[in-house]
């Protein structure tokens, strides 16, 4: 935490539209914070500590490169000031910079090359929000990562069809993935028989937000963003993903009943249906985290802009 002069005070407060967060209110956010993580990553955390496998929370912390302890740390986000009377209290940020009174993340802080980052996933969260959602996949990608090949990527989780029931059911069903990102793993085999053509170049322009795993990402762009985004962004974001992955396992040829996840079986009629209906669900609960994320990233944008151009000595 950096502490700062009153003229200097003055001219960052008033570059940005403060949210003043009394002591008791950002305690308790920060405290709900840490307990409702907790209850998901301590549990976790020892499970890994013991080398237990956990097939959606893995995949989180291994596809999207956060660490779980930033994770568990809340923040208030920019343009909020909170009030406070012990500096020991408040989250550890370096980031943060306090006058003995309120504290507040300092726009003069955030680093210049992550400018053109943010802008960059604004404009994809935007160009994705005003698509019109596609429902059509029904989760094949994760079928199509294991189409006619020996090396299969989660060689741990036992598969519950044979190679050959599983490529009679892909060779059945068109794919209609268009997320690059899933796109990517589908084996050499599989590829060409995607409906749409992938690649890195037209990434932004397939993104659409009905995608499980465009919704499952928004959380990718929050951490992108960490700590100048909200906590309860993060958090609300991260348990999306969380709930996205857990239904792309439930809809995958693996066998994880023996983590709690019972298929979803989309190889019939009845499970395309289920699959279906919690496809729109994730959706449905992907709009307001997009909208806030969205809200967020212009609102950092506009406070690094307005800010000072002076740098803080601490």
């Amino acid at each position: 935490m950096i502490f700062y002069d009153d003229m200097l005070k003055n001219r960052i407060e008033h570059s940005i539209q403060a949210t003043i967060y009394s002591e008791e209110l950002w305690m308790g956010k920060k405290s709900a914070h840490e307990q409702s993580l907790g209850r998901i990553l301590d549990p976790y955390l020892k499970k890994r500590s013991h080398q237990q496998k956990d097939p959606v929370l893995d995949f989180l912390f291994e596809y999207y490169p956060f660490r779980i302890s930033h994770l568990k740390k809340w923040t208030p986000g920019v343009g909020v000031l909170m009030e406070y009377s012990d500096v020991n209290e408040l989250p550890e940020h370096s980031e943060l910079i306090t006058d003995g009174q309120r504290a507040h993340l300092n726009p003069l802080l955030f680093p210049k090359n992550r400018r053109s980052a943010i802008r960059w996933i604004l404009q994809l969260l935007e160009k994705s929000q005003h698509r019109k959602p596609m429902f059509g996949c029904f989760g094949m990608h994760e079928w199509a990562m294991v189409y006619r090949t020996t090396d299969i990527r989660h060689d741990q989780i036992p598969l519950r069809l044979s190679d050959d029931e599983i490529a009679e059911f892909v060779e059945s069903r068109p794919l209609l993935c268009t997320h690059f990102d899933a796109f990517r793993f589908f084996t050499e085999k599989a590829q060409p028989m995607n409906k749409n053509r992938l690649s890195r170049e037209n990434f932004e322009e397939m993104e659409q937000p009905g995608c499980v795993h465009t919704n499952m990402d928004l959380y990718k762009w929050t951490t992108k963003i960490y700590p100048w985004v909200s906590g309860e962004l993060l958090h609300d974001a991260f348990l999306n993903a969380a709930e996205a992955r857990k239904i792309d396992m439930q809809a995958s040829p693996y066998d994880a009943t023996e983590f709690g996840l019972d298929p979803i079986r989309i190889e019939t009629e009845e499970g395309r249906k289920v699959y279906l209906e919690l496809q729109m669900e994730i959706y449905q609960n992907s709009i307001p985290i997009r909208e806030r994320l969205i809200h967020e990233c212009r609102k950092i944008l506009e406070m690094v802009k307005k800010s000072p151009s002076r740098s803080l000595t601490p």
